[in-house]
């Protein structure tokens, strides 16, 4: 450790080198689909860290339209790349909206979740809801999937990540399902009360 605080002095190391790394694996609700990526939700968690001087930098591995097998499919590459202290899994969301089973959606998340403790990360689920025309049997069994696996693999998880955005009209895109831009800082928000816990 005296070396690379000797390192960084000196000039020989960047910074962020001794950085801690959290990194946000999630759908279109995380990468910023249809506004400015610099002003998403993330984005503005790392702005927010910075000013804090925390020490932790957020990697954004974030695809719109991903599901929760296709973000299990890429971890190990992210994992290995990031080498994360934390991951936050916004994950399931379309899972839901293409009808997916929420068994094998748990599935999916537990195994991403096992994954990234094995490399010694803490992990938090972001949960996410469908709309209602979907059956309320189907929603029920969806949503439940997230507190469930906080409670089995005993991890944090933060209930509905759009529950002060979702039905505000002001705050979504055209087509219902996606936050704006004035939505980003409420959201930002409620993953950073959550997330405190975490960086201690």
């Amino acid at each position: 450790m005296y070396s690379v605080v000797l390192a960084v002095i000196l000039g020989l190391l960047p910074i962020s080198a001794m950085a801690k790394s959290i990194v946000v694996v999630g759908d279109s609700i995380s990468a910023g689909y249809g506004i400015e990526v610099q002003l998403g939700w993330v984005a503005l968690l790392q702005n927010k860290l910075t000013d804090l001087h925390s020490g932790y930098v957020i990697s954004n591995e974030s695809i719109s339209g991903d599901t929760s097998a296709g973000g299990l499919a890429r971890l190990e590459q992210i994992l290995s790349r990031h080498k994360p202290d934390i991951v936050l899994v916004e994950l399931g969301a379309n899972d839901g909206l293409r009808g997916l089973s929420p068994a094998e959606m748990k599935n999916n998340l537990t195994e991403i979740t096992r994954r990234s403790q094995n490399v010694g990360a803490k992990v938090m689920l972001l949960g996410m809801k469908i709309p209602p025309n979907y059956g309320k049997r189907y929603v029920e069994m969806f949503y439940e999937v997230f507190p469930q696996l906080s409670a089995e693999l005993k991890i944090p998880y933060v209930p509905f990540i759009l529950e002060e955005v979702a039905l505000n009209p002001e705050m979504m895109q055209a087509d219902g399902l996606h936050p704006n831009e004035l939505a980003q800082p409420v959201i930002a928000e409620k993953v950073w009360g959550y997330l405190q816990a975490l960086l201690k």
